[in-house]
């Protein structure tokens, strides 16, 4: 191998994704590495919500065309933007260590949730998030916004919306943490499934690549990644799911929080437990049965 080509998003934040992947590869490869940036449908449009667009697939769609016509070697996601479904000929067993996955909130007046004013306009692009939020202030009116993190701050800024809602290591990679006005602990706002979370994908027929990416993989990461994934295709999850899913290794145990909304978001399931590292994906299945179960209970 001569040299190494990364797929990326073109965002600021997917770019810094990707440099943290270059360098972990450069751990163990003594080669040039290039980083090609492409276009991706769910950056095209921003007026509508991604399940309006095709779902959390037109994040990635256009990278996975480039890996599996052989544009690129290895393509680099934020994993809570990868639907729960493999795609054929690809495969996604390299995770770098996890970043912060809290949510957190943004405003101008550096405000904590409980003192914004009543009736304040909140930006989010997440049903999940609109919903865990009215669980705790159904006094609060929530407004679509899309678009990369300083799209959103600088609207933010303009006086569109009160406050927005965003991921914690999404602002960390940027250095933009002093814009944070609240850290949400997870257990209050269960991240999604996936969050914080860097994934190399490559295809499953090259051997040689996928050798390297063994080493580079981070094992504790890789299991909360799969668990979260396996709870998420459990639930036969897209974008339209409201659910927030976090397992957390502690040791030799992990521990799991999920929990599922109604359509309505006026109701909220939830699913906690502790178990061993080795159990985790039989109870991951337990977590999404369990979910459903309690879903379709109350239809």
């Amino acid at each position: 191998m001569e040299k190494l080509i990364i797929g990326s998003r073109r965002s600021k934040l997917a770019l810094k994704y990707a440099e943290i992947a270059k360098k972990a590869f450069l751990k163990e490869l003594d080669i040039d590495i290039e980083i090609k940036k492409i276009i991706t449908d769910g950056d095209l449009v921003l007026d509508r919500r991604t399940s309006e667009i095709g779902g959390k697939g037109e994040f990635i769609k256009n990278i996975e065309k480039e890996l599996i016509n052989k544009n690129i070697d290895v393509a680099v996601h934020s994993l809570k933007d990868v639907p729960s479904v493999k795609t054929k000929g690809l495969r996604m067993e390299c995770f770098l260590k996890r970043n912060d996955p809290q949510e957190v909130l943004i405003n101008k007046e550096n405000l904590t949730f409980d003192k914004i004013k009543k009736n304040s306009i909140i930006g989010t692009s997440s049903l999940r998030r609109e919903f865990q939020l009215k669980y705790f202030r159904s006094d609060l009116n929530f407004k679509l916004i899309r678009g990369n993190i300083d799209t959103r701050i600088k609207k933010l800024d303009e006086d569109q919306y009160d406050s927005i809602i965003l991921a914690r290591a999404g602002l960390s990679s940027l250095s933009m943490e002093n814009r944070i006005s609240e850290v949400f602990e997870c257990k209050k706002i269960v991240p999604p499934a996936g969050q914080g979370t860097i994934v190399i994908q490559s295809r499953e027929d090259d051997d040689k690549l996928n050798s390297i990416l063994s080493k580079i993989n981070h094992f504790e990461t890789s299991i909360e990644a799969k668990v979260e994934r396996k709870i998420l295709s459990t639930l036969e999850g897209d974008c339209n799911t409201a659910a927030g899913i976090y397992a957390n290794v502690i040791g030799k145990n992990l521990n799991i929080i999920a929990e599922l909304f109604s359509n309505d978001g006026n109701k909220k399931f939830t699913f906690e437990d502790e178990c061993k590292i080795e159990e985790a994906l039989k109870i991951a299945e337990k977590a999404g049965d369990d979910l459903k179960k309690q879903f379709e209970m109350d239809k």
